[in-house]
Protein backbone atom coordinates (compact mmCIF):
# COMPACT_ATOMS: atom_id res chain seq x y z
CA UNK A 1 0.00 0.00 0.00
CA UNK A 2 1.66 3.09 -0.83
CA UNK A 3 1.49 6.12 1.46
CA UNK A 4 1.26 9.73 -0.04
CA UNK A 5 3.31 12.25 1.71
CA UNK A 6 1.74 15.98 1.19
CA UNK A 7 4.58 18.35 1.14
CA UNK A 8 3.94 21.89 1.72
CA UNK A 9 3.30 24.23 -0.96
CA UNK A 10 6.14 26.63 0.16
CA UNK A 11 8.83 23.47 0.07
CA UNK A 12 7.40 22.96 -3.55
CA UNK A 13 7.76 26.13 -4.78
CA UNK A 14 11.69 25.86 -2.96
CA UNK A 15 12.65 23.23 -4.87
CA UNK A 16 11.50 24.26 -7.71
CA UNK A 17 13.40 27.83 -7.80
CA UNK A 18 16.23 25.58 -6.41
CA UNK A 19 16.87 23.43 -9.95
CA UNK A 20 15.54 26.11 -11.94
CA UNK A 21 18.68 28.03 -10.61
CA UNK A 22 20.55 24.67 -11.06
CA UNK A 23 19.84 24.34 -14.47
CA UNK A 24 20.50 28.11 -15.50
CA UNK A 25 24.09 27.82 -13.86
CA UNK A 26 24.80 24.94 -16.08
CA UNK A 27 23.12 26.49 -19.26
CA UNK A 28 25.76 29.77 -18.22
CA UNK A 29 28.82 27.59 -17.75
CA UNK A 30 27.78 25.64 -20.69
CA UNK A 31 27.46 29.08 -22.72
CA UNK A 32 30.61 30.85 -20.89
CA UNK A 33 32.19 27.87 -22.14
CA UNK A 34 31.91 28.30 -25.92
CA UNK A 35 32.25 31.42 -25.96
CA UNK A 36 35.56 31.14 -24.41
CA UNK A 37 36.57 28.45 -26.70
CA UNK A 38 35.12 30.84 -29.71
CA UNK A 39 37.07 33.43 -28.71
CA UNK A 40 40.12 31.47 -27.76
CA UNK A 41 41.27 29.41 -31.14
CA UNK A 42 40.99 30.18 -34.67
CA UNK A 43 37.82 29.26 -36.29
CA UNK A 44 36.89 28.72 -40.33
CA UNK A 45 37.25 31.30 -42.87
CA UNK A 46 34.72 31.67 -45.50
CA UNK A 47 35.25 32.41 -49.47
CA UNK A 48 33.38 35.47 -48.38
CA UNK A 49 36.95 36.65 -46.97
CA UNK A 50 38.64 35.81 -50.43
CA UNK A 51 38.74 37.22 -54.14
CA UNK A 52 41.10 36.13 -56.38
CA UNK A 53 41.75 37.59 -59.74
CA UNK A 54 41.28 36.35 -62.75
CA UNK A 55 38.19 34.16 -61.96
CA UNK A 56 38.15 31.91 -63.69
CA UNK A 57 42.04 31.65 -63.78
CA UNK A 58 43.81 31.44 -67.38
CA UNK A 59 47.02 30.78 -68.60
CA UNK A 60 49.54 32.79 -69.84
CA UNK A 61 53.21 32.26 -70.82
CA UNK A 62 52.53 28.52 -69.51
CA UNK A 63 51.44 29.78 -66.47
CA UNK A 64 48.84 29.76 -64.16
CA UNK A 65 48.69 33.20 -62.23
CA UNK A 66 46.60 34.54 -59.96
CA UNK A 67 46.32 37.34 -57.49
CA UNK A 68 44.65 36.74 -54.08
CA UNK A 69 42.99 39.52 -51.70
CA UNK A 70 42.49 37.81 -48.13
CA UNK A 71 40.66 39.53 -44.92
CA UNK A 72 41.82 38.51 -41.81
CA UNK A 73 38.07 39.30 -39.54
CA UNK A 74 37.69 41.19 -37.19
CA UNK A 75 39.35 39.23 -33.89
CA UNK A 76 40.35 36.60 -35.91
CA UNK A 77 43.59 36.42 -35.70
CA UNK A 78 44.91 35.63 -32.20
CA UNK A 79 47.80 38.06 -30.83
CA UNK A 80 49.64 34.71 -30.08
CA UNK A 81 48.97 33.00 -34.01
CA UNK A 82 50.42 32.35 -37.03
CA UNK A 83 48.97 31.38 -40.03
CA UNK A 84 49.94 30.88 -44.13
CA UNK A 85 48.20 30.45 -46.44
CA UNK A 86 49.05 28.06 -49.77
CA UNK A 87 47.08 28.14 -52.34
CA UNK A 88 46.41 24.97 -54.22
CA UNK A 89 45.50 23.69 -58.15
CA UNK A 90 43.13 20.20 -57.40
CA UNK A 91 43.14 18.69 -60.55
CA UNK A 92 42.13 15.26 -61.91
CA UNK A 93 42.67 13.67 -58.85
CA UNK A 94 46.40 15.78 -58.25
CA UNK A 95 47.52 18.66 -56.67
CA UNK A 96 49.87 21.25 -57.23
CA UNK A 97 50.43 24.29 -54.41
CA UNK A 98 51.24 27.77 -55.70
CA UNK A 99 53.71 30.23 -53.48
CA UNK A 100 52.16 30.85 -49.89
CA UNK A 101 52.05 33.32 -47.68
CA UNK A 102 52.57 33.88 -43.82
CA UNK A 103 50.84 36.31 -41.29
CA UNK A 104 51.33 36.72 -37.71
CA UNK A 105 49.29 37.93 -35.03
CA UNK A 106 50.52 41.20 -32.79
CA UNK A 107 52.67 39.23 -30.11
CA UNK A 108 54.41 37.06 -32.32
CA UNK A 109 58.15 37.74 -32.99
CA UNK A 110 58.83 37.40 -36.67
CA UNK A 111 59.03 38.90 -40.02
CA UNK A 112 55.52 38.24 -41.76
CA UNK A 113 52.92 40.39 -42.39
CA UNK A 114 50.83 41.79 -38.68
CA UNK A 115 47.19 40.94 -38.58
CA UNK A 116 45.59 43.50 -35.89
CA UNK A 117 43.24 41.49 -33.70
CA UNK A 118 40.65 43.87 -33.20
CA UNK A 119 40.36 45.28 -36.38
CA UNK A 120 41.77 41.98 -38.64
CA UNK A 121 43.27 43.03 -41.79
CA UNK A 122 43.80 42.56 -45.58
CA UNK A 123 46.63 41.76 -47.45
CA UNK A 124 47.38 40.89 -51.12
CA UNK A 125 49.34 37.41 -52.97
CA UNK A 126 50.32 36.52 -56.28
CA UNK A 127 50.81 32.98 -57.16
CA UNK A 128 51.26 30.83 -60.09
CA UNK A 129 51.58 27.40 -61.10
CA UNK A 130 52.98 25.58 -64.41
CA UNK A 131 50.41 24.81 -66.43
CA UNK A 132 49.81 21.58 -67.83
CA UNK A 133 46.32 20.58 -69.74
CA UNK A 134 44.60 18.42 -66.76
CA UNK A 135 44.14 22.13 -65.03
CA UNK A 136 41.84 23.00 -67.73
CA UNK A 137 38.86 21.13 -65.15
CA UNK A 138 39.94 22.33 -62.11
CA UNK A 139 39.78 24.01 -58.53
CA UNK A 140 41.84 26.48 -56.51
CA UNK A 141 41.68 26.18 -52.62
CA UNK A 142 42.85 27.88 -50.28
CA UNK A 143 44.76 25.29 -47.50
CA UNK A 144 46.18 26.64 -44.13
CA UNK A 145 48.78 25.70 -41.64
CA UNK A 146 48.25 27.62 -38.46
CA UNK A 147 49.51 27.60 -35.20
CA UNK A 148 48.46 29.00 -31.82
CA UNK A 149 51.39 29.36 -29.46
CA UNK A 150 52.87 26.41 -29.15
CA UNK A 151 49.76 24.62 -30.69
CA UNK A 152 48.90 22.88 -34.01
CA UNK A 153 45.70 24.58 -35.45
CA UNK A 154 43.28 23.02 -38.28
CA UNK A 155 41.86 25.66 -40.55
CA UNK A 156 39.37 23.65 -43.35
CA UNK A 157 40.51 24.38 -46.66
CA UNK A 158 38.29 27.11 -49.28
CA UNK A 159 37.62 26.63 -52.46
CA UNK A 160 38.31 30.19 -54.13
CA UNK A 161 38.20 29.44 -58.09
CA UNK A 162 36.41 26.52 -60.37
CA UNK A 163 38.47 26.00 -63.81
CA UNK A 164 41.14 27.26 -65.93
CA UNK A 165 40.63 29.51 -69.10
CA UNK A 166 43.51 27.93 -71.55
CA UNK A 167 42.88 29.77 -74.46
CA UNK A 168 46.75 30.89 -74.78
CA UNK A 169 47.79 27.31 -74.73
CA UNK A 170 45.61 26.64 -78.01
CA UNK A 171 48.77 27.48 -80.06
CA UNK A 172 50.34 23.90 -79.61
CA UNK A 173 47.36 22.55 -81.61
CA UNK A 174 47.57 25.64 -84.10
CA UNK A 175 51.34 24.95 -84.32
CA UNK A 176 51.94 22.51 -86.81
CA UNK A 177 48.55 22.97 -89.09
CA UNK A 178 49.95 25.50 -91.39
CA UNK A 179 52.83 23.29 -91.91
CA UNK A 180 55.75 25.25 -89.83
CA UNK A 181 57.93 27.74 -91.60
CA UNK A 182 58.77 26.93 -95.73
CA UNK A 183 61.52 27.47 -97.09
CA UNK A 184 60.76 29.45 -100.02
CA UNK A 185 61.37 29.30 -104.08
CA UNK A 186 63.27 32.19 -105.38
CA UNK A 187 61.87 31.54 -108.58
CA UNK A 188 60.82 34.57 -111.09
CA UNK A 189 59.11 34.65 -114.19
CA UNK A 190 60.25 38.23 -114.97
CA UNK A 191 63.32 39.34 -113.72
CA UNK A 192 64.35 42.85 -114.25
CA UNK A 193 68.66 42.59 -115.42
CA UNK A 194 71.03 45.38 -116.37
CA UNK A 195 74.19 44.91 -118.03
CA UNK A 196 76.63 47.64 -118.51
CA UNK A 197 79.71 48.56 -120.16
CA UNK A 198 82.18 51.18 -119.60
CA UNK A 199 83.78 53.34 -122.38
CA UNK A 200 87.48 55.66 -121.19
CA UNK A 201 88.47 59.20 -122.50
CA UNK A 202 91.73 60.51 -122.73
CA UNK A 203 91.84 63.88 -121.20
CA UNK A 204 90.45 66.52 -122.45
CA UNK A 205 88.86 64.32 -125.61
CA UNK A 206 85.85 62.46 -126.93
CA UNK A 207 86.57 60.60 -129.69
CA UNK A 208 86.46 56.84 -129.26
CA UNK A 209 89.54 55.09 -129.41
CA UNK A 210 89.78 51.57 -130.94
CA UNK A 211 91.29 49.75 -128.06
CA UNK A 212 88.26 50.62 -125.65
CA UNK A 213 85.49 49.43 -128.33
CA UNK A 214 87.23 46.34 -127.96
CA UNK A 215 87.37 45.52 -123.98
CA UNK A 216 85.29 43.04 -122.55
CA UNK A 217 82.26 44.64 -121.00
CA UNK A 218 81.49 46.43 -124.74
CA UNK A 219 81.91 43.24 -126.52
CA UNK A 220 79.92 41.69 -124.00
CA UNK A 221 77.47 44.60 -124.24
CA UNK A 222 77.41 44.42 -128.47
CA UNK A 223 76.87 40.14 -127.37
CA UNK A 224 73.47 40.55 -125.68
CA UNK A 225 72.14 43.37 -127.67
CA UNK A 226 72.56 40.15 -130.60
CA UNK A 227 71.14 37.90 -128.15
CA UNK A 228 67.97 39.95 -127.34
CA UNK A 229 67.46 39.90 -131.14
CA UNK A 230 67.14 35.61 -131.12
CA UNK A 231 65.48 35.29 -128.18
CA UNK A 232 62.86 37.73 -127.98
CA UNK A 233 60.88 35.43 -126.15
CA UNK A 234 62.90 34.92 -123.06
CA UNK A 235 64.76 38.42 -123.09
CA UNK A 236 63.02 41.55 -123.51
CA UNK A 237 64.65 45.07 -123.81
CA UNK A 238 63.27 47.72 -122.08
CA UNK A 239 66.00 50.38 -123.43
CA UNK A 240 69.64 51.63 -123.29
CA UNK A 241 70.95 54.05 -121.50
CA UNK A 242 74.11 56.09 -122.25
CA UNK A 243 75.67 58.28 -119.58
CA UNK A 244 78.29 60.24 -120.49
CA UNK A 245 80.99 62.24 -117.65
CA UNK A 246 84.18 63.87 -117.14
CA UNK A 247 86.16 64.55 -114.71
CA UNK A 248 86.14 67.75 -112.37
CA UNK A 249 89.48 69.33 -112.52
CA UNK A 250 88.69 71.02 -115.28
CA UNK A 251 86.36 74.56 -115.61
CA UNK A 252 82.87 73.98 -115.88
CA UNK A 253 82.76 75.57 -119.21
CA UNK A 254 85.32 73.41 -120.60
CA UNK A 255 83.79 69.96 -118.87
CA UNK A 256 79.92 70.81 -119.83
CA UNK A 257 80.83 71.21 -124.04
CA UNK A 258 83.64 68.05 -123.71
CA UNK A 259 81.21 65.80 -121.44
CA UNK A 260 78.17 66.57 -124.06
CA UNK A 261 80.48 65.52 -127.05
CA UNK A 262 81.41 62.14 -124.91
CA UNK A 263 77.48 61.74 -124.77
CA UNK A 264 77.04 62.28 -128.89
CA UNK A 265 79.77 60.02 -129.65
CA UNK A 266 78.86 57.27 -127.30
CA UNK A 267 75.10 57.73 -128.27
CA UNK A 268 76.25 57.06 -131.62
CA UNK A 269 78.31 54.09 -130.79
CA UNK A 270 75.44 52.66 -129.55
CA UNK A 271 72.62 53.78 -132.12
CA UNK A 272 74.73 51.58 -135.00
CA UNK A 273 75.06 48.63 -132.88
CA UNK A 274 71.70 48.71 -132.52
CA UNK A 275 71.32 48.92 -136.17
CA UNK A 276 73.69 46.56 -136.54
CA UNK A 277 71.85 43.43 -134.31
CA UNK A 278 68.04 44.68 -135.63
CA UNK A 279 67.42 45.37 -131.93
CA UNK A 280 64.89 48.46 -131.94
CA UNK A 281 64.81 50.41 -129.11
CA UNK A 282 64.69 53.63 -126.71
CA UNK A 283 68.09 55.20 -125.74
CA UNK A 284 67.69 57.82 -122.76
CA UNK A 285 71.09 60.01 -123.13
CA UNK A 286 72.73 62.20 -120.43
CA UNK A 287 75.74 63.79 -119.15
CA UNK A 288 77.85 64.99 -116.39
CA UNK A 289 80.04 68.18 -116.71
CA UNK A 290 82.02 67.69 -113.24
CA UNK A 291 81.80 64.26 -111.22
CA UNK A 292 81.79 65.42 -108.12
CA UNK A 293 80.20 62.50 -106.81
CA UNK A 294 82.08 59.83 -108.41
CA UNK A 295 85.23 61.33 -107.32
CA UNK A 296 84.13 61.46 -103.78
CA UNK A 297 83.10 57.58 -104.18
CA UNK A 298 86.42 56.34 -105.73
CA UNK A 299 88.85 58.48 -103.21
CA UNK A 300 86.43 56.65 -100.39
CA UNK A 301 87.03 53.32 -101.68
CA UNK A 302 90.75 54.09 -102.48
CA UNK A 303 94.19 53.42 -100.18
CA UNK A 304 94.97 56.57 -100.56
CA UNK A 305 96.31 57.83 -97.16
CA UNK A 306 95.33 61.06 -96.32
CA UNK A 307 91.64 60.48 -98.36
CA UNK A 308 90.04 62.11 -95.47
CA UNK A 309 91.49 65.01 -95.46
CA UNK A 310 91.06 64.98 -99.47
CA UNK A 311 87.58 64.96 -99.13
CA UNK A 312 87.29 67.15 -96.02
CA UNK A 313 88.77 69.70 -97.92
CA UNK A 314 86.46 69.33 -100.76
CA UNK A 315 83.54 69.81 -98.38
CA UNK A 316 84.19 73.05 -97.57
CA UNK A 317 83.84 74.50 -101.05
CA UNK A 318 80.65 75.02 -102.56
CA UNK A 319 82.00 77.18 -105.13
CA UNK A 320 82.52 74.85 -108.61
CA UNK A 321 85.41 77.23 -109.68
CA UNK A 322 86.94 76.95 -106.33
CA UNK A 323 86.65 73.08 -105.60
CA UNK A 324 88.19 73.07 -109.33
CA UNK A 325 91.06 74.91 -108.06
CA UNK A 326 91.85 72.89 -105.20
CA UNK A 327 91.33 69.77 -107.27
CA UNK A 328 94.29 70.83 -109.31
CA UNK A 329 96.73 71.74 -106.61
CA UNK A 330 95.95 68.21 -104.73
CA UNK A 331 96.37 66.51 -108.18
CA UNK A 332 100.29 67.98 -107.83
CA UNK A 333 100.61 67.14 -104.65
CA UNK A 334 98.68 63.80 -104.74
CA UNK A 335 99.87 61.21 -107.52
CA UNK A 336 97.65 58.63 -106.78
CA UNK A 337 94.55 61.61 -108.15
CA UNK A 338 96.63 62.14 -111.11
CA UNK A 339 96.90 58.71 -112.02
CA UNK A 340 94.62 56.23 -110.31
CA UNK A 341 91.03 58.72 -109.60
CA UNK A 342 90.74 61.21 -112.27
CA UNK A 343 91.31 59.03 -115.01
CA UNK A 344 88.53 56.56 -114.31
CA UNK A 345 85.96 59.53 -114.37
CA UNK A 346 86.78 60.31 -117.97
CA UNK A 347 84.31 57.72 -119.16
CA UNK A 348 80.81 57.12 -121.02
CA UNK A 349 78.54 53.85 -119.69
CA UNK A 350 76.47 52.43 -121.72
CA UNK A 351 73.29 50.00 -120.16
CA UNK A 352 71.33 47.52 -121.37
CA UNK A 353 67.99 46.91 -119.25
CA UNK A 354 66.24 44.45 -120.08
CA UNK A 355 63.94 41.29 -118.41
CA UNK A 356 64.53 37.53 -118.22
CA UNK A 357 61.47 35.74 -119.04
CA UNK A 358 61.33 32.25 -117.51
CA UNK A 359 58.97 29.34 -117.78
CA UNK A 360 55.09 29.95 -117.76
CA UNK A 361 53.25 28.19 -114.94
CA UNK A 362 52.16 25.58 -117.70
CA UNK A 363 55.81 25.22 -118.78
CA UNK A 364 57.25 24.33 -115.58
CA UNK A 365 54.53 21.34 -115.07
CA UNK A 366 54.57 19.83 -118.65
CA UNK A 367 58.52 20.17 -118.04
CA UNK A 368 57.89 18.52 -114.78
CA UNK A 369 55.87 16.08 -116.19
CA UNK A 370 58.42 15.23 -119.54
CA UNK A 371 61.72 15.00 -117.35
CA UNK A 372 62.28 17.27 -114.20
CA UNK A 373 65.68 16.98 -114.26
CA UNK A 374 65.42 19.60 -116.66
CA UNK A 375 63.90 22.13 -114.10
CA UNK A 376 65.90 24.34 -111.61
CA UNK A 377 65.45 23.51 -107.90
CA UNK A 378 64.34 27.00 -107.90
CA UNK A 379 61.24 26.33 -110.68
CA UNK A 380 60.85 22.61 -109.08
CA UNK A 381 59.95 24.50 -105.10
CA UNK A 382 57.52 26.92 -107.43
CA UNK A 383 55.53 23.75 -109.24
CA UNK A 384 55.35 22.81 -105.58
CA UNK A 385 53.41 25.71 -104.92
CA UNK A 386 50.85 25.17 -107.68
CA UNK A 387 49.47 22.12 -106.29
CA UNK A 388 47.06 22.48 -103.91
CA UNK A 389 47.52 17.96 -102.89
CA UNK A 390 49.55 17.71 -99.95
CA UNK A 391 51.14 14.57 -101.42
CA UNK A 392 51.64 15.91 -105.46
CA UNK A 393 53.60 18.69 -103.02
CA UNK A 394 55.43 16.26 -101.09
CA UNK A 395 56.22 14.20 -104.37
CA UNK A 396 57.85 17.50 -106.00
CA UNK A 397 59.93 18.15 -102.96
CA UNK A 398 61.42 14.34 -102.67
CA UNK A 399 62.32 14.59 -106.88
CA UNK A 400 63.63 17.59 -105.75
CA UNK A 401 65.62 16.58 -102.89
CA UNK A 402 66.58 13.65 -105.41
CA UNK A 403 67.98 15.41 -107.65
CA UNK A 404 69.72 18.64 -105.55
CA UNK A 405 71.05 17.50 -102.58
CA UNK A 406 73.12 19.79 -101.80
CA UNK A 407 69.64 22.30 -101.00
CA UNK A 408 68.39 22.01 -97.51
CA UNK A 409 64.97 23.37 -98.67
CA UNK A 410 63.05 20.17 -100.47
CA UNK A 411 63.99 18.57 -96.47
CA UNK A 412 62.80 21.38 -94.50
CA UNK A 413 59.63 21.53 -96.57
CA UNK A 414 59.00 17.92 -96.33
CA UNK A 415 59.54 18.19 -93.09
CA UNK A 416 56.23 20.62 -92.68
CA UNK A 417 54.47 18.30 -94.46
CA UNK A 418 54.78 15.67 -92.21
CA UNK A 419 54.35 18.23 -89.16
CA UNK A 420 50.45 18.90 -90.72
CA UNK A 421 49.98 15.08 -90.68
CA UNK A 422 50.88 14.92 -87.16
CA UNK A 423 54.01 12.49 -87.80
CA UNK A 424 56.62 14.73 -85.57
CA UNK A 425 58.98 12.05 -85.47
CA UNK A 426 59.09 11.82 -89.33
CA UNK A 427 59.13 15.71 -89.15
CA UNK A 428 61.96 16.13 -87.01
CA UNK A 429 64.08 13.57 -88.90
CA UNK A 430 63.42 15.43 -92.51
CA UNK A 431 64.58 18.50 -90.36
CA UNK A 432 67.93 16.97 -89.06
CA UNK A 433 68.98 16.26 -92.56
CA UNK A 434 68.21 19.28 -93.83
CA UNK A 435 70.42 21.13 -90.98
CA UNK A 436 72.76 18.71 -92.00
CA UNK A 437 73.03 19.97 -95.72
CA UNK A 438 73.10 23.26 -94.80
CA UNK A 439 73.84 24.66 -90.81
CA UNK A 440 72.68 27.80 -91.46
CA UNK A 441 68.92 26.93 -93.37
CA UNK A 442 67.08 29.09 -90.93
CA UNK A 443 64.18 27.72 -91.67
CA UNK A 444 64.54 24.23 -90.55
CA UNK A 445 66.09 25.64 -87.57
CA UNK A 446 63.15 27.91 -86.34
CA UNK A 447 60.97 24.35 -87.33
CA UNK A 448 63.40 22.50 -84.97
CA UNK A 449 62.73 25.73 -82.32
CA UNK A 450 58.70 25.31 -83.37
CA UNK A 451 58.81 21.83 -82.40
CA UNK A 452 60.41 21.74 -79.07
CA UNK A 453 57.70 24.06 -78.42
CA UNK A 454 55.27 21.86 -78.99
CA UNK A 455 56.57 19.57 -76.84
CA UNK A 456 56.82 22.49 -73.97
CA UNK A 457 60.60 23.25 -73.87
CA UNK A 458 60.41 27.07 -74.27
CA UNK A 459 64.09 27.52 -73.33
CA UNK A 460 65.36 25.63 -76.27
CA UNK A 461 62.77 26.97 -78.60
CA UNK A 462 64.09 30.38 -77.67
CA UNK A 463 67.65 29.08 -78.53
CA UNK A 464 66.93 27.89 -81.85
CA UNK A 465 64.41 30.51 -83.22
CA UNK A 466 67.09 33.38 -82.06
CA UNK A 467 69.12 32.14 -84.09
CA UNK A 468 67.85 32.80 -86.95
CA UNK A 469 65.70 35.56 -86.07
CA UNK A 470 67.11 37.83 -88.59
CA UNK A 471 65.55 35.98 -91.24
CA UNK A 472 62.53 37.41 -93.16
CA UNK A 473 61.09 33.56 -93.74
CA UNK A 474 61.19 32.90 -89.88
CA UNK A 475 58.18 35.09 -88.99
CA UNK A 476 55.59 32.59 -87.90
CA UNK A 477 58.23 30.97 -85.55
CA UNK A 478 58.76 34.53 -84.14
CA UNK A 479 55.59 34.64 -83.23
CA UNK A 480 54.50 31.95 -81.88
CA UNK A 481 57.34 31.63 -79.96
CA UNK A 482 56.25 35.41 -78.63
CA UNK A 483 52.61 33.66 -78.05
CA UNK A 484 53.82 31.03 -75.60
CA UNK A 485 55.58 33.37 -73.74
CA UNK A 486 52.59 35.75 -73.35
CA UNK A 487 53.57 38.55 -75.55
CA UNK A 488 50.64 39.19 -76.97
CA UNK A 489 51.43 42.72 -78.80
CA UNK A 490 54.94 41.64 -79.80
CA UNK A 491 53.23 38.49 -81.72
CA UNK A 492 51.13 40.60 -83.27
CA UNK A 493 53.82 42.57 -84.20
CA UNK A 494 55.94 39.24 -85.81
CA UNK A 495 52.40 37.78 -87.32
CA UNK A 496 51.63 41.66 -89.32
CA UNK A 497 50.07 40.38 -92.70
CA UNK A 498 49.87 36.58 -91.72
CA UNK A 499 46.79 34.92 -91.69
CA UNK A 500 47.68 31.63 -89.85
CA UNK A 501 45.87 30.29 -86.99
CA UNK A 502 48.05 31.32 -84.65
CA UNK A 503 48.17 34.97 -86.06
CA UNK A 504 44.73 34.99 -84.86
CA UNK A 505 45.47 33.49 -81.42
CA UNK A 506 47.58 36.73 -81.03
CA UNK A 507 45.36 38.83 -82.09
CA UNK A 508 42.34 36.77 -80.06
CA UNK A 509 43.90 37.12 -76.91
CA UNK A 510 45.27 40.82 -77.24
CA UNK A 511 41.37 41.29 -77.49
CA UNK A 512 41.26 42.51 -81.20
CA UNK A 513 38.18 40.49 -82.32
CA UNK A 514 37.33 41.71 -85.14
CA UNK A 515 41.16 41.77 -86.29
CA UNK A 516 40.99 38.40 -85.03
CA UNK A 517 38.28 37.66 -87.39
CA UNK A 518 39.40 39.29 -90.35
CA UNK A 519 42.84 37.27 -89.82
CA UNK A 520 40.23 33.88 -89.93
CA UNK A 521 38.83 34.32 -92.63
CA UNK A 522 41.51 34.93 -94.54
CA UNK A 523 42.93 31.72 -93.52
CA UNK A 524 44.30 30.14 -96.73
CA UNK A 525 42.85 26.52 -96.18
CA UNK A 526 40.85 26.88 -93.24
CA UNK A 527 41.17 23.89 -90.58
CA UNK A 528 39.13 22.57 -87.42
CA UNK A 529 41.31 24.72 -85.36
CA UNK A 530 40.53 27.58 -87.77
CA UNK A 531 36.73 26.78 -86.92
CA UNK A 532 37.39 26.38 -83.04
CA UNK A 533 39.23 30.08 -83.11
CA UNK A 534 36.08 31.26 -84.53
CA UNK A 535 34.00 29.81 -82.29
CA UNK A 536 35.98 31.56 -79.12
CA UNK A 537 35.75 34.95 -80.76
CA UNK A 538 31.92 34.67 -81.21
CA UNK A 539 31.85 33.86 -77.78
CA UNK A 540 33.75 36.37 -76.32
CA UNK A 541 30.99 38.44 -78.64
CA UNK A 542 28.32 37.50 -77.53
CA UNK A 543 27.31 36.04 -80.17
CA UNK A 544 26.15 32.54 -79.17
CA UNK A 545 24.62 31.15 -82.64
CA UNK A 546 27.87 32.30 -84.27
CA UNK A 547 29.59 30.27 -81.78
CA UNK A 548 27.77 27.26 -81.74
CA UNK A 549 27.83 26.97 -85.55
CA UNK A 550 31.78 26.92 -85.88
CA UNK A 551 31.79 24.79 -82.61
CA UNK A 552 29.96 22.63 -84.86
CA UNK A 553 31.61 22.69 -87.64
CA UNK A 554 35.16 22.47 -85.69
CA UNK A 555 34.32 19.10 -84.53
CA UNK A 556 33.13 17.91 -87.15
CA UNK A 557 36.52 18.44 -89.06
CA UNK A 558 38.08 17.10 -85.72
CA UNK A 559 35.95 15.00 -83.17
CA UNK A 560 38.55 14.99 -80.46
CA UNK A 561 37.99 18.78 -80.19
CA UNK A 562 34.79 17.36 -78.37
CA UNK A 563 36.53 16.67 -75.21
CA UNK A 564 38.63 19.96 -75.16
CA UNK A 565 35.31 21.94 -75.50
CA UNK A 566 33.26 20.24 -73.40
CA UNK A 567 36.19 21.53 -70.39
CA UNK A 568 36.71 24.97 -72.24
CA UNK A 569 35.34 27.95 -70.13
CA UNK A 570 35.36 30.13 -73.30
CA UNK A 571 32.62 27.95 -75.05
CA UNK A 572 30.56 27.19 -71.08
CA UNK A 573 27.49 29.64 -72.14
CA UNK A 574 27.01 27.20 -74.97
CA UNK A 575 25.68 24.60 -72.42
CA UNK A 576 23.35 26.26 -70.50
Amino acid sequence: MAVRVRVPLAAQNSYIYTTMQKNLLLALSASSLLIFSSCSKLGPLSADNFSVAPNPLETQGGKVSATINGAFPEKYMKRNAVVTVIPELRYNGQTTKGQSATFQGEKVMGNDQTINYRLGGRYTMKTSFDYVDDMQKSEMYLTFTARQGSKTVSIPAVKVANGVIATSELYKKALFSEGGCLAPDSFQRVKERKQEANIKFLINQANLRKSELKNNSVQEFVNLLRKINREKEELNLKNVEVRAYASPEGGFSFNDKLASKRQDTSEGYVKKQLKNTGVKTDIAATYTAQDWDGFQKLVQASNIQDKDVILRVLSMYKDPEEREKQIRNMSEGFQELANGILPELRRSRLIINYETIGRSDEQIQEQYAADPSKLSADELLYAATLEKSAAKKEEIYKKTAELYSKDYRPLNNLATLEFAKGNDAAGSRYLSQAVSVDPNAAEAIANQGLLSLKNGNLAEAERNIAKVSGNKNVAQALGTLDLAKGNYAQACKDFDGVNTNCAALAQLLSKDYAAAQATLDAVETPDAMTDYLHAIVAARRANKFAAQSYLDEAIKKDPSLKTYADNDLELSFLRK
